[in-house]
């Protein structure tokens, strides 16, 4: 596949739009398009250091209209991709392209948070929808929020920690020690777990910050014993998360305290390079590829015949997008011409995907299953994420409420969820 810009057309004979249609004209893509086919702009990493990532968003996506036939509402589905390399200038070249020159009605996409909140940025000055199912940055459907741009089948970063938290705590335990990256996304995902652990009377002996493309954890990993907790929660991503959990057991931590980690720390597509070091470890998803219920089952045995792989989060999630936006197009008619009838279908639309059931609240954001997980190995020698605790219908303000939840700030390096940080804030601890 080229690694430039691809062209995916998945379905044999399309309508012709014609590049020099006047705007408003039918086709021309002015306002979205009312007849003709369908274009969806896809924006993900295909080179760079998150180029798998983006494969796997790709090969999820294409994966749905393979399975379901790529016409909607009478009309094909086509599907545009370009490579955004995970920069935010490049990924904003494309997004012009695709709304400017090709004219396409929604784009679907990206991966990395700085690429998507630029993107984001340029769609709310030209009114095309963004349907976001892999940027988690939390302020994208918090304070921040773009009107046009919904997260469909995704998440925010601390939605999905906030209930290991409080799981954590009602284990037993009490004083955690923190290592995170250092960067929002980590600052997001450690005060999730961090404020629920703490609301619930758990403590944090330290916080410890680790920056990306860390090769070395051993100064981490030595503080751990002798630091006072009785739990260690980690985020980590891309190779960091493979050097962390290999480093962890090379330390002997593995077998004398309880790790439990980020989302992505233990994702499909990092255990495919991890081995015995992984097996038994918990963390916490909104996508679990050992789970049980046929609808993840069958997608997951009909990613692994088509790619010879599971599926990742990213590919979960970019398939249930493409579900996702099918049933509310079909809902709105097929008329992808009136933005505001399209993305209220998108908000009117709930599903059961291969991540669980799925619905918006009022900020855009999915209502979901948040799942802890833990690493086992199948019968063919594969690692896979089973559940065994689900949380059903996690908002992503948790049990707090929006007013509540938005009179805080955006997580940040500096929260630790202390009683005295919560009153300075105008918060209850």
């Amino acid at each position: 596949m080229a690694r430039a810009r691809i062209l995916a057309t998945v379905v044999g004979l399309l309508a012709l739009v014609t590049a020099c249609a006047p705007p408003g004209a039918p086709g021309s893509g002015a306002g979205g398009q009312a007849s003709g086919p369908i274009k969806a702009g896809i924006l993900a990493p295909l080179t760079g250091v998150s180029a798998a990532s983006g494969q796997d968003m790709v090969n999820g996506w294409n994966l749905y209209w393979k399975l379901n036939g790529a016409t909607v509402a009478g009309r094909p589905v086509q599907t545009l991709v370009e490579d955004d390399a995970g920069e935010p200038n490049t990924a904003l070249t494309k997004a012009r392209q695709f709304v400017e020159q090709q004219q396409v009605d929604f784009i679907v996409g990206p991966l990395l948070a700085n690429v998507g909140l630029a993107v984001a940025d340029y769609l709310k000055t030209v009114g095309t929808p963004g349907f976001y199912p892999i940027v988690s940055a939390d302020d994208l459907t918090q304070r921040g929020r773009v009107e046009n741009v919904v997260r469909i089948a995704g998440w925010t970063s601390s939605q999905i920690h906030h209930p290991l938290g409080e799981w954590a705590y009602e284990q037993g335990y009490r004083r955690v020690l923190t290592i995170c990256t250092d960067y929002a996304f980590g600052h997001e995902v450690c005060g999730g777990f961090v404020r629920t652990f703490t609301a619930k009377g758990g403590q944090v002996v330290n916080q410890l910050w680790n920056p990306l493309n860390t090769p070395d954890f051993s100064s981490y990993l030595a503080q751990v014993r002798g630091s006072g907790a009785d739990v260690v929660f980690s985020s980590q991503v891309g190779a960091d998360s493979v050097r962390f959990v290999k480093q962890w057991a090379e330390f002997g931590l593995k077998d004398s305290m309880p790790l439990l980690g980020g989302e992505v720390l233990l994702d499909q597509s990092l255990l495919r390079s991890m081995g015995p070091e992984a097996e038994g470890l918990i963390s916490a998803g909104h996508w679990a590829e050992g789970r049980p219920a046929r609808e993840t089952q069958d997608f997951a045995d009909a990613y692994l015949r088509e790619y010879n792989q599971l599926p990742s989060y990213y590919a979960a999630a970019m398939y249930s997008a493409a579900l996702w936006l099918a049933r509310a197009i079909e809902r709105a008619g097929g008329n992808t011409a009136d933005r505001k009838a399209l993305l209220d279908a998108v908000r009117r639309t709930e599903v059961s995907t291969p991540l669980g059931n799925m619905k918006l609240d009022d900020y855009g954001n999915p209502i979901q299953n948040v799942y802890v997980r833990r690493v086992e190995r199948r019968a063919d020698g594969r690692l896979v994420n089973v559940p065994i605790h689900t949380y059903e219908g996690v908002s992503q303000f948790w049990t707090f409420g929006a007013d509540k939840f938005l009179k805080q700030p955006v997580y940040s390096r500096e929260f630790q969820g202390t009683p005295e940080q919560l009153r300075a804030l105008g918060l209850e601890p």
